[in-house]
């Protein structure tokens, strides 16, 4: 049995779909963030000297890494499909776009959100307008043009397939579909047709329906 220390809205609601793909048994563990710093409380801290989400605990490993996470859940499940090991070229499809959420998709979004929580905060009204020509800046000068080229990169890409990897869900889509979810909540996909229509085909799908409806549930109870 794994056991999914899930700590809410974080990338550990990826997997929970993964683990509802492959049909595993497992419970959910969820915590809530702290209601002052609103990262991980000090329950979840103390399960990994990391205290990042998400965590897979499976007899005596407590594994830490979404990327690590997903291979061991596979390896595990004999899932091996979920990676396309049986094809090199879509094996390497499959890694690529794994490393690309972590490496080069999520960093620049997740410094950005940041980045709005502090303009956000900031006061009295002088400080507030010096925050803002800052962050206004740093997103002008770097983070805003990655995210715009990351986002025009994973548009292309999703006009040619249905999934990131062929078409049927593969780790790829694990990996790159909390990004895409948060980005679809807030709005930001609106002048993106393909991608928009990528995170309808995931809600429509019946395991990530039931990893959500199962993840809900966990947090209700936390």
């Amino acid at each position: 049995m794994f056991t999914l220390h899930h700590l809410m809205e974080s990338r550990s609601q990826r997997i929970v779909w993964l683990l509802e793909m492959v049909g595993a048994e497992y419970e959910i563990k969820a915590y809530r963030r702290d209601p002052v710093t609103n990262l991980a409380p000090e329950a979840y801290k103390k399960l990994h000297s990391l205290g990042a989400a998400p965590l897979l605990e499976h007899g005596d490993l407590m594994l830490a890494e979404s990327g690590a996470i997903c291979e061991y859940i596979v390896q595990q499940t004999g899932t091996d499909e979920l990676l396309c090991k049986a094809d090199p070229k879509a094996h390497i499809d499959v890694q690529f776009w794994s490393h690309f959420s972590e490496g080069s998709f999520l960093p620049p979004l997740v410094t950005s959100m940041v980045l709005n929580k502090a303009r956000e905060k900031a006061k009295p009204f002088f400080v507030k307008f010096i925050a803002n020509k800052i962050i206004d800046a740093i997103m002008d000068a770097y983070f805003g043009k990655v995210i715009a080229r990351n986002l025009a990169y994973v548009e292309a890409h999703l006009a040619k397939s249905a999934y990131f990897v062929g078409d049927t869900p593969t780790v790829a889509d694990v990996q790159m579909s909390f990004g895409l979810e948060a980005l679809q909540k807030s709005g930001k996909l609106t002048s993106f047709p393909n991608m928009t229509a990528y995170v309808a085909r995931l809600h429509a799908l019946e395991s990530y329906q039931s990893a959500m409806s199962k993840m809900a549930e966990a947090e209700a109870q936390a």
